[in-house]
């Protein structure tokens, strides 16, 4: 029956700083914007290396945006962790978790996203980076 993975969506409060933040801060690209028949802008975003969609949606009259605490989070890869904390510190975005190593050896960490929306950066390579 299913064959791909093809996005996600996420409804934001506002749109533009959303987009902001994943493009510019995190380095996704945007791959398309529509509004739909009733009346949502979307905006559709990608990891540069990867093919899942990323759906921001604004609908106003959906009322506000409320994610609990632990409900959802969109994990990325990175190059390198402690690059990634200095990038995100200079941009007011710094790491709401201590870098943790997985059992697996992968070194994992958090940071929050427009709306509180949870993000985690996972560095895949194996590479020697200190425990925060």
């Amino acid at each position: 029956m299913i064959e791909r993975f093809l996005h996600v969506r996420y409804r934001v409060s506002n749109l533009e700083k959303a987009i902001y933040y994943f493009v510019n801060f995190l380095g996704l690209q945007e791959v398309g914007r529509i509004v739909s028949p009733r009346g949502s802008k979307l905006v559709f975003l990608k990891a540069p290396e990867s093919e899942c969609l990323l759906e921001l949606c604004e609908f106003p009259d959906s009322g506000k945006v409320i994610v609990p605490p632990d409900l959802t989070h969109l994990a990325f890869s990175v190059k390198d962790l402690e690059e990634a904390r200095i990038k995100c510190n200079k941009m007011g975005w710094p790491f709401t978790d201590s870098v943790q190593r997985a059992e697996n050896g992968l070194l994992f960490t958090f940071i929050d996203a427009p709306d509180g929306y949870e993000i985690e950066l996972i560095q895949e390579d194996q590479k020697d980076n200190k425990k925060e």
